[in-house]
């Protein structure tokens, strides 16, 4: 196991910004009225369900006990914007600027474990592999962020 320790530690990072990312998801989707949106924010928390369990299962496979929880940090945004949403009021427009957020940092967190040098053979194929499921929801949320920004022809 302390030959993979440095992949191990990179798995587990990815393993809690992605349970971030689910807990994000599922709050927005409990919080929406739009149910299209409610509908993509739902699938995005399976797929990245099936990603951190992907993870885990690196994990163990390289001896290491895989991490269960989201980060401190993911959880202390949850709760500004819980309190921010109290006070502001949450409306579509703030939470799909929020969801676009939240995966413009998981994905610096992947490309940053991408280009982590001891990360090899297996592990890396995972991530690599997972990265594919992290950046379509990344691209799919920036494109509807952007398609509220721009202006009806009606």
């Amino acid at each position: 196991m302390a030959e993979h320790s440095e992949t191990i530690t990179a798995l587990n990072t990815l393993i809690a910004t992605t349970i971030d990312s689910v807990n994000g998801y599922e709050d927005s989707a409990k919080n929406i009225d739009n149910e299209r949106l409610r509908e993509i924010f739902r699938q995005r928390a399976d797929e990245r369900q099936e990603v951190v369990s992907k993870l885990r299962s690196e994990v163990q496979r390289l001896g290491g006990n895989p991490e269960d929880d989201g980060s401190f940090l993911g959880k202390t945004h949850q709760r500004f914007e819980d309190l921010k949403a109290a006070i502001t009021g949450r409306d579509e427009k703030s939470i799909i600027n929020e969801v676009e957020r939240g995966e413009d940092y998981l994905k610096e967190k992947w490309q940053a474990a991408l280009h982590t040098d001891g990360i090899q053979g297996e592990s890396r194929q995972v991530i690599e592999q997972c990265y594919q499921s992290v950046k379509q929801g990344h691209d799919q949320i920036s494109q509807l962020k952007h398609g509220l920004e721009t202006p009806s022809n009606a």
